[in-house]
C-alpha cells in the first residue's frame, strides 16, 4: 500500500527520506548536517516543519548538542498528570497524596 501511494505522489516519498534523515539527526545527535537539510526541506512537501526548524534553529542545535535532557521531568509530570486523573471525583488531598507515596 505505501509503495502505491509512493508511486502515485512522489513528493510524500521525498518528504518521507527528509523526515526519516531529521530522525536519524536527532537520534544520533548530528548537528552537521542541519542547515542542509533545513534547505532541503524548506523546498519540499515538508515545508512547514523545515521553516518551523529554521526558525527555532539555535534551539535544535543545542538539543543535537548539549549532553542533558528534560526527558526525566516531563516523564515525571506525565505520570502526575496520569494520577490526577484517574483520581477525579475519587477523593480528598490525603488520598491522593497517598497514591503518591506508594507509587514513589
Amino acid at each position: 500500500m505505501v509503495a502505491a501511494v509512493e508511486a502515485g505522489v512522489p513528493a510524500l516519498a521525498a518528504a518521507r527520506d527528509l523526515v526519516d534523515e531529521f530522525h536519524r539527526m536527532v537520534r544520533a545527535r548530528t548537528p552537521a548536517p542541519l542547515q542542509g537539510w533545513i534547505t532541503r526541506a524548506v523546498a519540499r512537501v515538508v515545508a512547514p516543519f523545515g521553516r518551523g526548524i529554521a526558525a527555532v534553529g539555535a534551539a535544535v542545535r543545542a538539543v543535537l548538542t548539549e549532553p542533558w535532557s528534560n526527558g526525566p521531568t516531563e516523564g515525571q509530570i506525565t505520570r502526575l498528570k496520569l494520577i490526577r486523573r484517574q483520581m477525579s471525583g475519587r477523593g480528598k488531598l490525603d488520598r491522593l497524596r497517598a497514591r503518591l507515596v506508594a507509587q514513589a
